[in-house]
């Protein structure tokens, strides 16, 4: 059986083919301003990295944020759904999924059977998510990419507390101004962000297998502020962009 599995994203979308079980062909691109051709441009992408014909998938689901925009699926899933059915195939033991997007971030805990229990879900403000990141690292005058690095090479605890990006820059500048290493500046602001997810994580329950997928999971020094935060190891799939790409196809697997 040969299945896709598309997730339309706020910044990125994602295309997962999958081939009796196994993830075949995938793709990445940004959504930019047109999510359907963002959609087809990722499903076309993916299926020329199979090697497979469109005319030989059986079924396509779409997911995230553009799921309503697509109308040529064969259906969809809502993200959450999707985010399980990715960390569950990538790490079987997962009991509590952390997908954190460009926009917003979810923590959702999980029955032994990987039905979903309960779920959080910040999506009002981007101070949990991958943006807010984005824009610290603006202020900082670094990469993106070199945020979690620059954490890493942290000598000091600080602390940052502002939640909105605005105020959150200007703290940042403050402490610029302050004489403050960009390092332990970056360490806080992943401190902040783990602090805010912990809060969700106390809502739905701590459990013991935590598995964090979406672009953010690159980042090592969120990802170990998390861990210290939490009292736990994180878990980052492989391939964590495509969760829930992945989850989809597996999804549309399922409704065959």
């Amino acid at each position: 059986m040969i299945t896709a599995g598309i997730d339309c994203g706020s910044q990125n979308t994602k295309a997962a083919i999958m081939k009796d079980g196994k993830v075949v062909g995938k793709a990445l691109l940004p959504t930019e301003f047109d999510a359907d051709l963002a959609a087809q441009r990722a499903y076309e992408m993916a299926l020329s990295d199979a090697g497979i014909k469109k005319e030989d998938v059986e079924c396509v689901i779409i997911t995230g944020v553009g799921r309503d925009i697509i109308k040529w699926g064969d259906g969809d899933i809502n993200e959450v759904g999707a985010a399980v059915r990715g960390a569950r195939f990538a790490i079987p033991e997962s009991d509590t999924v952390i997908d954190m997007g460009a926009d917003s971030c979810r923590v959702i805990r999980l029955n032994d059977d990987g039905s979903v229990m309960k779920y959080e879900v910040n999506d009002k403000c981007a101070s949990g998510a991958g943006t807010f990141i984005e824009a610290m690292a603006r202020a900082l005058q670094i990469k993106t990419e070199e945020m979690g690095d620059f954490s890493l090479r942290h000598t000091k605890e600080l602390a940052t507390n502002a939640q909105c990006v605005v105020f959150a820059e200007s703290e940042v500048i403050s402490l610029i101004h302050a004489k403050e290493s960009r390092e332990d500046i970056a360490y806080g602001v992943h401190m902040g962000i783990a602090n805010r997810i912990a809060s969700m994580i106390r809502r739905v329950g701590l459990t013991d297998h935590f598995t964090m997928i979406g672009g953010p999971g690159f980042n090592k020094g969120l990802v170990s502020c998390m861990s210290k935060v939490f009292g736990r190891e994180i878990t980052v799939p492989e391939d964590n962009q495509f969760m829930s790409a992945i989850g989809a196809a597996i999804f549309a697997a399922e409704n065959q």
